[in-house]
């Protein structure tokens, strides 16, 4: 039997597992299926088969238990509807321990009710000690297992969703980002985007991840284009490179004239000012194998063109 790997999701925009429904008779995309995690059992949707999936890390793929009925949709609705009433009482529990700098962010059941997630964010990058209240918590509710999960900031913006800081009516992390990409200044930088905070932040407080979305393109087109400073000719002139606009695959070139005329020119229209320097100072030297006789570039020396003419 031919081994069938399904991509599915636990979140409306999550992070896709693979799972083996090999045993599993009529699934289709879109269909909801029961599987066993690290966090008790779960449902999610089937986003579709896997052709050519990745190697497990560990082992093998875990496997789909079977088709989620409609009986299993019911519970899995009747459990989330009281996840905000948990996290409430979660709130309410770790205000009463004084713990500072903690926040919960949601309360998560499994479809089943047998777990109890909080996730929360810190303002402290250290280790933080919730056991009093997942004890308390676990008192209050004593039938699912409890269990406290820090999540970060971008987590965090996801989960509460909300306006960009663009002006989007919604944040790309709500709307589409299944996962997150590692962000570093260098991006804004390589962009021209200025480092100001304030332009370069997003509502999480971290780099924005829109910095990624042209990252590779502004790298590639300045891989071709002069950098700034660089001399360069022009069909008006000689001048310098004063900015680079590496999407529209130009610059801007301060001319060396009276005026200091700012112009743009486009890629095809450009050349190195020391490329062609070098080329002419080639084309006036005499060759460095002529004095050995050992030259077939034509040039001829004022004496040797005396000789001949002797001759």
């Amino acid at each position: 039997m031919t081994q069938q790997i399904v991509g599915i999701r636990f979140q409306k925009i999550g992070k896709l597992y693979h799972f083996d429904a090999t045993h599993v008779a009529e699934l289709a995309a879109g269909d909801f299926a029961v599987v066993e995690t690290a966090r008790g059992r779960q449902i999610g949707q089937i986003m579709g088969f896997v052709e050519d999936p990745p190697k497990p890390r560990k082992g093998s793929w875990k496997q789909i238990e079977r088709k989620a009925t409609a009986h299993d949709m019911v519970m899995r609705q009747s459990w989330e509807q009281k996840q905000i009433e948990a996290m409430i009482e979660c709130r309410a529990c770790l205000a009463e321990t004084k713990i500072k700098g903690v926040k919960i962010v949601r309360a998560e059941y499994s479809f089943d009710g047998k777990h109890l997630s909080f996730l929360y964010n810190s303002e402290d990058d250290g280790e933080v000690d919730l056991s009093k209240v997942r004890q308390k918590m676990q008192e209050k509710y004593s039938e699912p297992k409890i269990e406290m999960r820090r999540i970060g900031p971008r987590d965090v913006a996801k989960i509460i969703g909300g306006m960009g800081a663009c002006g989007l009516e919604e944040r790309c992390c709500s709307k589409f980002l299944t996962e997150f990409s590692p962000i570093s200044i260098k991006m804004a930088k390589a962009q021209g985007i200025s480092l100001d905070p304030s332009e370069i932040t997003g509502m999480c407080g971290r780099l924005r991840c829109c910095l990624i979305y042209e990252y590779e393109q502004y790298v590639e087109a300045r891989k071709v284009l002069p950098k700034r400073g660089k001399r360069v000719v022009t069909p008006v002139g000689e001048g310098k490179v004063i900015d680079v606009l590496p999407l529209k695959q130009a610059v801007m070139v301060r001319i060396d004239d009276e005026q200091r005329t700012r112009a743009e020119f486009l890629k095809h229209e450009i050349e190195p000012w020391d490329e062609l320097e070098a080329l002419r100072r080639k084309s006036e030297s005499p060759c460095d194998r002529h004095e050995n006789g050992g030259c077939d570039c034509g040039k001829a020396e004022s004496g040797d063109k005396a000789q001949k003419t002797d001759d």
